[in-house]
């Protein structure tokens, strides 16, 4: 499946995850931004305004966690039509994903995260594909499993 032409923010503490993840979106053609934490994520928001169209952000993370991170990219105006957000945890309990919906985003994705499911949820948020694998807002919350 195709991300060609997607802008993607990629928010993760961990250098490897980064890594990883950027190569896995990059292969599909997504134009991808990478952030170390929140401060970064909104810097690059701000600066990308318009090219970034999916947010992904790890919810583990010091000092701002991806919780804090969403919050405020949502007070910025950011809505979930306008920048749909998939939350990637370690933790795949149904309270964690619940949590992760609540504040603002629209996906909780447990860690790891094959590359073929990333893809599918990333396209399924940017309306390139059925929905179906991923967990909307609008639904009862319950974790992503592939």
């Amino acid at each position: 499946m195709s991300l060609a032409g997607l802008g993607v923010l990629v928010v993760d503490d961990e250098p490897d995850a980064r890594r990883l993840l950027s190569k896995v979106l990059a292969d599909a053609g997504a134009t991808v931004v990478l952030a170390e934490n929140a401060a970064e994520a909104l810097r690059a928001l701000k600066q990308e305004d318009g090219v970034t169209q999916i947010l992904i952000s790890d919810l583990g993370m010091p000092n701002e966690d991806g919780f804090d991170l969403i919050r405020q990219v949502r007070d910025l105006g950011y809505t979930a039509e306008k920048l749909p957000a998939i939350a990637l945890s370690a933790f795949a309990n149904e309270s964690c994903a619940t949590r992760a919906l609540a504040v603002g985003f629209q996906v909780h994705v447990p860690k790891p995260v094959s590359p073929e499911d990333l893809i599918t949820v990333v396209a399924g948020l940017a309306g390139r594909r059925s929905r179906s694998p991923v967990e909307r807002a609008d639904r009862p919350p319950r974790t992503f499993e592939p």
